[in-house]
């Protein structure tokens, strides 16, 4: 069994060398033939050992979906080496932070991001530069190599990068608990903390996903690479289920709704998995049933679905959306909905499931006494299974316990069946369109206005991207109009903080809610935020 991800694919390229296995769906429509990948893979893997890189060093990938994208992540793996994807949308301070922190050597960006890139590596060397002998000994200025031209002195064309030829390069040698990928999400500290994936875990994930009866994706399928490739979903759930099953992969940089519509039509994608963001943007579309046509199944993940959204989707485009659970830390799928999975025995999905577990994975659900919980009483999700990561960068803190099990934070009722349904959050993240928001964050960057007393952030559902961040803030000078302190909170926010991590709402009012402990009672302003919904007074 392989014990290196890149192994899946030079078994492929072995197997069907000349099928196609990547498509870029915008722009010139490149495409690359298995055996082109794993070639290219390897030409990656030999220009980083030539850099010096060893097994255990860390390289970002700051790209979006594109073929250079995967042809990184998997030669950097055949090195042995750990991958850090990175949101190509993050700001220069999030960038020095995950740089910094995981010790990237060298980082793939591109043309369109290679200038916050370049600031973020700058900040880094002039923070080392100031910084005692302890701390410059630990960290690094990456390497920067840039897709796309516009590279400067000192930068490496991946273009430069791609040309090497050493002839196939030997996978480095590993066990499988070695590291593969270091994914940053946010964790219940406040910050972003690194999920240490190993192989094993990555690995036993595909073989997971590709046991499944009836299939999530077969070997005839040509699958839709929405979902962003530095998020577990769109890396493992996507693109390590499809090098393994030998699928075609349909990139795709960005969502439009018609574009989008179009590129399944003309390439003739068979299989969609997506976010509920892409659900509600095309559901209700006079024309979705007939662009669709060709489509034999959606998968939806990432964040909860509204029932009704799903069932909208399901009659104007003629496909029933099955949906999955899953987290970073699980690399990423737990459960899904199919045919004896979340169903009922007539084969109408049970509201509110998000079907049953993998093979291989233990569920628990346990209450606040830290026992089982009753049947079909709601507690916290536990689980277990070679999926888990090896717990929280640098040290492993976080991971699962000596039996194996990982308290997921979140609540959920297994029915008699074995099946799962969510019901609520221990934890306060906000998950917007699948991406973790942990309101502290959020609270820091308002609080550094002069302007702002006080602020909280809750998380309010919405159609289109699952939630929303909401800030409800207390102005330093009661004298402020709300709509120009809104105006410059959205602003300083929109300046720090990633897109999807802008509060979508700003409430001024006088004084937050405390409890008697003197904790923002986030409850009364969920309340509130109902309130605000419904229209209420």
């Amino acid at each position: 069994m392989a014990v290196n991800i890149s192994e899946v694919l030079r078994e492929r390229a072995s197997m069907t060398p000349d099928a196609v296995g990547l498509v870029e769906g915008y722009g010139d429509r490149r495409r690359l033939t298995w055996a082109e990948l794993d070639a290219q893979a390897d030409a990656v893997a030999g220009w980083l050992s030539a850099r010096g890189l060893v097994a255990g060093h860390r390289v970002g990938i700051v790209l979006s979906n594109r073929i250079e994208f995967v042809a990184a992540f998997l030669g950097a793996a055949r090195r042995g080496l750990v991958v850090v994807p990175m949101n190509p949308r993050s700001t220069t301070g999030e960038l020095v932070r995950m740089i910094a922190d995981s010790g990237s050597r060298v980082v793939f960006c591109e043309a369109s991001n290679v200038s916050i890139v370049r600031e973020a590596a700058q900040s880094l060397a002039e923070v080392l530069a100031g910084a005692d002998e302890a701390l410059r000994a630990g960290s690094v200025v990456p390497h920067l190599v840039v897709v796309g031209g516009g590279e400067r002195s000192g930068e490496v064309g991946y273009e430069v990068v791609a040309a090497r030829d050493d002839g196939p390069e030997t996978i480095a040698p590993v066990d499988d608990e070695a590291l593969s990928t270091l994914l940053y999400t946010s964790g219940t500290s406040g910050q972003p903390r690194g999920v240490m994936l190993s192989h094993r875990a990555m690995l036993a994930n595909v073989e997971q996903v590709a046991a499944l009866d009836p299939p999530v994706i077969t070997p005839d399928d040509v699958v839709l690479g929405l979902l962003p490739l530095f998020h577990i979903y769109g890396l493992n759930g996507v693109l390590g289920t499809a090098v393994r099953q030998g699928v075609r992969v349909v990139l795709a940089d960005r969502f439009d709704p018609t574009g989008t519509l179009d590129l399944v039509q003309a390439e003739g994608v068979t299989n969609i998995p997506l976010a509920p963001p892409v659900i509600a943007a095309w559901a209700g579309r006079d024309d979705l049933r007939e662009k669709l046509a060709g489509v034999r199944q959606v998968m939806c993940g990432a964040s909860a679905l509204d029932p009704e959204l799903a069932a909208l989707f399901a009659r104007s485009s003629g496909v029933v959306v099955e949906q999955g659970y899953g987290l970073t830390e699980t690399a990423p799928v737990l459960t899904v909905t199919l045919a004896g999975h979340g169903r009922r025995p007539d084969g109408n999905a049970k509201p509110g499931s998000v079907g049953s577990a993998l093979a291989g994975i233990d569920i628990r659900i346990v209450d606040a006494s830290g026992g089982d919980a009753d049947p079909g009483d709601p507690g916290e999700i536990w689980v277990r299974g070679p999926n888990l990561f090896s717990g929280y960068w640098p040290d492993g803190s976080g991971g699962p316990d000596a039996a194996g099990w990982f308290a997921t934070g979140d609540v959920g009722i297994v029915d008699a069946d074995g099946d799962l349904s969510l019901v609520d959050r221990l934890r306060e993240l906000v998950i917007v369109s699948g991406f973790n928001v942990y309101p502290h964050e959020v609270e820091d960057v308002i609080a550094e206005l002069p302007s702002v007393a006080e602020a909280a952030v809750i998380g309010v559902p919405t159609a289109e991207t699952g939630e929303a961040v909401q800030a409800f803030v207390v102005a330093a000078d009661a004298s402020q109009r709300p709509d120009e302190l809104a105006s410059t909170i959205r602003n300083h926010c929109e300046y720090r903080l990633a897109r999807f991590k802008w509060p979508g709402h700003i409430t001024v009012i006088s004084g937050l809610p405390h409890s008697a402990t003197g904790k923002v009672a986030k409850g009364r302003l969920r309340a509130v935020a109902r309130r605000d919904t419904l229209g209420l007074d």
